[in-house]
């Protein structure tokens, strides 16, 4: 029987130690990138902000609550009856954007009667008790809306410039600046917004 001889240790050259340190550096690099385009992507898509300005929003937004808004929701989506939404009135680049909840939805008809909206010749059933309109502005005669058309007025609905009038209007598809998802500041105001 052959006796067998004892392994001798590899030599370490300093090669496998370096080449382990590179893979490393490496893989720190890739984890950093992966995070800081991730990051990118969260602050385009679900945090781009705006200040609510006025008082047209309350009961949900108070002027100056600074919101985050989705980008990205109506990039694969539609707004839907009951999103608050940021959108730029007719479209203007230099005009701040304003603040609205959608009630209209395109090839929809709206009309004011008596303080109460209707849609498509019905009363708009809401989930909170809104005051009586006491201007219906434009909607006084029916609206048609267009096919990429939405209607849309404030929580505040007497205290409220909206689509019901000509320096808002209808709102293009175009226009919109996505969806307003929760209210980052002040502080006290923080919160999650529902639909």
């Amino acid at each position: 029987m052959k006796r067998q001889r004892p392994r001798m240790p590899e030599r370490n050259t300093g090669r496998t130690s370096r080449t382990a340190i590179l893979k490393n550096i490496l893989v720190w690099a890739f984890q950093i990138l992966v995070t800081i385009l991730f990051a990118y992507i969260a602050v385009i898509f679900f945090g781009q902000s705006r200040t609510n300005v006025g008082q047209s929003m309350e009961m949900t937004l108070q002027g100056g609550d600074t919101v985050l808004i989705n980008t990205f929701s109506y990039q694969i989506g539609r707004p839907e009856r009951g999103d608050i939404i940021s959108f730029r009135p007719n479209g203007s680049e230099t005009a701040h954007s304003n603040i609205k909840r959608v009630v209209g939805l395109p090839g929809e008809t709206v009309q004011i009667k008596e303080g109460i909206l209707y849609i498509d010749g019905q009363v708009l059933m809401e989930d909170r008790n809104y005051p009586a309109i006491t201007n219906p502005g434009m909607a006084a005669e029916e609206i048609r809306l267009g096919r990429k058309e939405y209607f849309v007025l404030g929580d505040n609905r007497n205290n409220s410039i909206d689509s019901r009038f000509a320096d808002v209007g209808t709102v293009d598809i175009e226009h919109i600046e996505g969806k307003v998802w929760m209210v980052l500041s002040p502080a006290r105001n923080r919160r999650l917004l529902r639909g």
